[in-house]
């Protein structure tokens, strides 16, 4: 079932999440499924586990979680690996995987379209996903990308060619729980002034993200 929503920060007139959509339990073979659509990017997520693990990869005090990010054509290349351990770091931090030591659980998250912000995307895509497997999770977690402009202002959820012309893109992973910090990446060059001005703006695009996914699970399991 597919929710969509237009959604806006509050934070200044230009400073506005594209559209987004959403759509759970999509695949038949995954554990739990979903695609995120944030403007015209686009990402396909498939959990697979808790399942039995191979003996070199077994933790005996947690499950083990990979995550395999697939680029739109082509075979993965570092971009793509450097963004593996930042959606783990982030899964990690969430998952309880303490109550199923000695599984794997697998992410594999596949770029349909990539119009920008496409790390948070892909967060976005890969917490549906988990919610959709009904994993025991200690927060929910969303991606905000935002574009520092030459001018020193901030835009959320950039496209293309935002960040192209940004001085620099900076993505964080935000929990549900008061709103932490669980993972941030920078690409270009910014003060830490200027850093805590987009942890702010994404911190309060967060809300509107964590409301979207409570109506999507909503609308997916409350049908009538």
């Amino acid at each position: 079932m597919a929710a969509v929503m237009a959604v806006e920060s509050a934070q200044s007139g230009q400073s506005r999440l594209r559209p987004f959509s959403c759509e759970l339990g999509l695949l038949s073979r995954p554990d739990g499924s979903a695609t995120f659509l944030q403007g015209d990017t686009s990402v396909l997520a498939g959990l697979y586990g808790p399942a039995e693990a191979k003996i070199s990869k077994e933790l005996p005090d947690r499950a083990a979680l990979e995550v395999l990010l697939r680029p739109k054509v082509g075979l993965p290349g570092v971009l793509e690996r450097s963004r593996e351990q930042l959606l783990r770091q982030t899964c990690e931090a969430v998952v309880l995987g303490a109550l199923h030591p000695r599984t794997a659980i697998t992410l594999v998250l596949q770029v349909l379209s990539d119009a920008g912000s496409l790390l948070s995307c892909c967060l976005n895509a890969a917490c549906m996903a988990l919610l959709d497997a009904g994993l025991p999770l200690a927060a929910l977690f969303c991606g905000v990308t935002c574009a520092l402009q030459p001018d020193g202002s901030v835009l959320l959820d950039p496209t293309a060619r935002q960040e192209q012309e940004a001085r620099a893109i900076l993505t964080f992973a935000i929990g549900s729980s008061e709103r932490k910090v669980l993972m941030a990446t920078t690409k270009g060059s910014c003060s830490v002034e200027e850093m805590q001005q987009c942890l702010a703006a994404a911190q309060g695009a967060a809300d509107t993200i964590f409301q979207f996914y409570r109506d999507s699970v909503r609308r997916r399991y409350c049908k009538s």
